[in-house]
């Protein structure tokens, strides 16, 4: 009875460490829509067009000194590559939803970066709210 016990215990603590990257972080809904933390991946939905996300991920990277090594955009998506100071790859996607919304997902290294992940986010939404009126959608 007691190998039982201990061989239950030592598989959940298994299964805790083996599972701990899966956990979700819904941070909360407000202005810029959903964000959370998923498997690796900082998802958000923002209420602006696909140009004014774009251009607020750049200037975030450049307040950041992160370097675009790679980017790439189309009226249906982006996608901008880069890499931080442990060399880590940096990931952006933009994909272009309903009219005047734009999905936003960060990832960093192969297994991702809360931490990091959220500083790029709270740039970009910084960005966001500095985007002039005319640049944004009615």
């Amino acid at each position: 009875m007691l190998k039982r016990q201990v061989l239950l215990i030592a598989m959940l603590f298994g299964s805790m460490l083996l599972l701990q990257g899966c956990v979700v972080a819904a941070v909360g809904i407000g202005a810029a829509g959903t964000v959370a933390y998923i498997r690796g991946d900082l998802e958000s939905m923002e209420s602006e067009n696909i140009d004014v996300v774009y251009d607020a991920t750049l200037k975030a990277l450049q307040e950041l000194e992160l370097l675009p090594t790679r980017k790439s955009k189309d009226a249906l998506g982006a996608e901008i590559v880069t890499y931080d100071a442990q060399d880590k790859k940096i990931t952006i996607r933009l994909k272009s939803a309903a009219e005047g919304t734009t999905e936003l997902s960060i990832r960093i290294g192969v297994f991702g970066s809360e931490t990091k992940s959220r500083l790029i986010y709270q740039k970009i939404r910084e960005n966001l709210q500095k985007q002039p009126e005319y640049k944004r959608v009615p």
